[in-house]
């Protein structure tokens, strides 16, 4: 989501031309001037660092030939899969039910009258993991709690705002030099910064593995998982008077 950062009230406004020119900011309701060209940038920069969080998701889907027979078996069910979880030490807190539904199945065959099969009800929890050893065993431990439904799992970090800070300064510093490099090759001696807006992407999964979890394991393996490592990304929009 893009938000503004700062405007500076100096008299100066970009306008996408290397004519002088007014435009609104539709935010702060001001027309600010640019005597000068002006030179609209996109900069971006990305920080990559190692995750310390994981989410996971979890759930049961179930089917019985009526609706209330096939939520209780639901119920039942994803009850053994939230006690394993807590049997795991993950804190409630970090335990977050995304989604119930209950919905009629039926099997469509041409020229036929569909078959009813059932209804089937999916309960799903997401799971938050801080520990990034711990992925792969947590997930065999949840299939053989009974869990038939897994995703991810998605790495990210707890705190992204260091991450944040530095791909901010090298957006911003890397923007005022090509600004200052395009003024002094148009014949002016530097820049005035007039506005930014800036546009962060937290934690962008840099590489993923895919988690493929069968019915049986061996007793020493668990599900190989790879963090990897998560980006955070900062997209500043900078727009500078060229000045003489």
């Amino acid at each position: 989501m893009r938000k503004p950062v700062f405007l500076f009230a100096a008299p100066a406004m970009a306008v996408a031309a290397l004519s002088g020119g007014t435009i609104s900011a539709h935010a702060a309701e001001v027309q600010l001037q640019a005597s000068g060209p002006v030179v609209e940038l996109g900069v971006s920069e990305t920080v990559l660092a190692d995750p310390d969080m994981a989410t996971v998701g979890a759930g049961v889907t179930t089917r019985a030939p009526t609706a209330s027979q096939a939520m209780q078996e639901n119920a039942r069910k994803m009850t053994a899969v939230v006690e394993r979880i807590a049997a795991l030490g993950i804190p409630d807190d970090r335990i977050q039910t995304t989604g119930i539904s209950l919905n009629p199945r039926y099997n469509y065959r041409n020229d036929d009258v569909p078959q009813f099969l059932g209804y089937d009800a999916t309960n799903n929890v997401r799971i938050e993991l801080r520990d990034m050893e711990r992925v792969g065993a947590v997930l065999d431990a949840l299939v053989e709690a009974g869990a038939t439904n897994l995703s991810g799992p998605d790495f990210g970090l707890i705190d992204p705002k260091s991450a944040q800070a530095q791909a901010r300064r090298a957006a911003f510093e890397r923007g005022m030099t090509q600004a200052t490099e395009l003024a002094r090759m148009a014949g002016y001696t530097g820049v005035r910064l007039l506005s930014v807006e800036e546009a962060v992407s937290e934690n962008r999964p840099m590489q993923r593995d895919m988690i493929v979890v069968t019915g049986s394991r061996t007793e020493a393996a668990s599900s190989p998982v790879k963090p990897g490592q998560v980006g955070t990304a900062v997209m500043l929009t900078l727009k500078y008077e060229m000045t003489r």
